[in-house]
């Protein structure tokens, strides 16, 4: 089954994109066009959809948020279909160089993403009257970066997001990072916050300040379970956060609510955010 919307957000189009070989998708993920820039590529299983969909559509620079094949999936495909430049941070213009490697889960749900030519980027993108500003926002990946349109008070927020209290983490996950990324972006002038899997057009901010305060207490709350002697298990139990067990187990492990502690639990050993 395959899902493909397009949404209209004010002066940005949206098109919300899934895919599963059986039943609804695990997880859909938009990209967005505003200004002639197009934030994020979806993922490869939708590519016929996604290429029709913009064919018609004046796009002159596509940016990406990660290397992450849900938002990377057709960045190749969007170079040769509109001569555009792909533009990212640094370490997702090395990811991008060649095909890095997924797991099993993330091939059958999204598609391997294309090696690409993507151009380093860490200074404003100008779109006529608009900039969008590139904000690196580690956490969810290494090289995760949010874009802010000050003009118009939007930010593009990749994964940053996804909701107020997250379920689970990818194994490669910082904690740390994303409570320090969380607090970046908090102290930006936004209105709109527009989340690849959980797009908010209004009030965003207040979704952001509710994210940062679960991972802040979560982050607080390991340490001081740690500090009681209790291991990675108990600490769970005591949480609360129960494992969506389907995710668990599709993913083999690497989506988990036992994650999150694990990467509280590391990063309480060398950092403090």
């Amino acid at each position: 089954m395959s899902i493909f919307r397009e949404k209209t957000l004010g002066e940005i189009t949206a098109w919300e994109a899934g895919w599963s070989p059986l039943g609804r998708p695990f997880m859909t993920v938009h990209l967005f066009l505003a200004g002639g820039v197009l934030v994020d590529t979806g993922l490869r299983h939708m590519r016929a959809s996604i290429l029709e969909a913009l064919r018609t559509r004046s796009i002159h620079t596509v940016l990406l948020t990660h290397h992450h094949e849900d938002h990377s999936g057709n960045a190749a495909a969007l170079q040769r279909e509109t001569g555009a430049p792909v533009l990212a941070h640094p370490g997702t213009a090395e990811k991008m160089r060649r095909a890095f490697p997924i797991l099993p889960y993330q091939h059958l749900i999204w598609g391997r993403s294309e090696p690409a030519a993507v151009t380093p980027c860490e200074e404003p993108v100008d779109a006529g009257s608009l900039s969008f500003v590139p904000v690196h926002t580690p956490g969810h990946s290494r090289d995760h970066t949010a874009y802010l349109v000050p003009e118009r008070g939007w930010l593009f927020a990749g994964d940053l997001y996804l909701a107020d209290r997250v379920k689970y983490f990818r194994a490669d996950e910082r904690i740390a990072d994303e409570i320090t990324s969380l607090r970046k972006v908090l102290a930006l002038d936004f209105e709109a916050l527009l989340c690849a899997h959980n797009p908010r057009p209004h009030r965003g901010k207040a979704r952001i300040a509710a994210k940062l305060r679960f991972l802040e207490n979560v982050f607080g709350e390991v340490g001081r379970l740690r500090d009681r002697g209790l291991g990675e298990r108990a600490v769970l139990r005591k949480l609360g956060l129960g494992e969506v067990r389907s995710v668990q187990w599709m993913t083999g492990g690497n989506v988990s609510a036992r994650n999150i502690v694990r990467s509280a639990l590391r990063d309480l050993e060398t950092s403090s955010p």
